[in-house]
């Protein structure tokens, strides 16, 4: 299965600069596999090398980004 992102509003750049700042450790390196995801690595060197399982990483990674810090975080 394919992982979806839904929301492209972000590159994976500004995912990277945000993950940076957050002081959130979950969120942060959600939005960094999530950043993996979208310069083209699969789905689980992404989650794996950001501490979580491919399970967690995809239910991240349809839509419910919005759940992480990235509005409150100017890259």
């Amino acid at each position: 299965m394919a992982l979806a992102i839904t929301g492209k509003d972000r590159t994976a750049c500004d995912l990277r600069a945000v993950s940076a700042k957050c002081k959130e450790a979950k969120a942060a390196r959600r939005m960094l596999a999530i950043a993996m995801v979208l310069e083209g690595y699969d789905r689980k060197t992404a989650a794996k090398t950001c501490g979580m399982d491919r399970q967690t990483l995809r239910d991240w990674g349809e839509g419910r980004l919005e759940f992480c810090p990235v509005d409150r975080i100017q890259p």
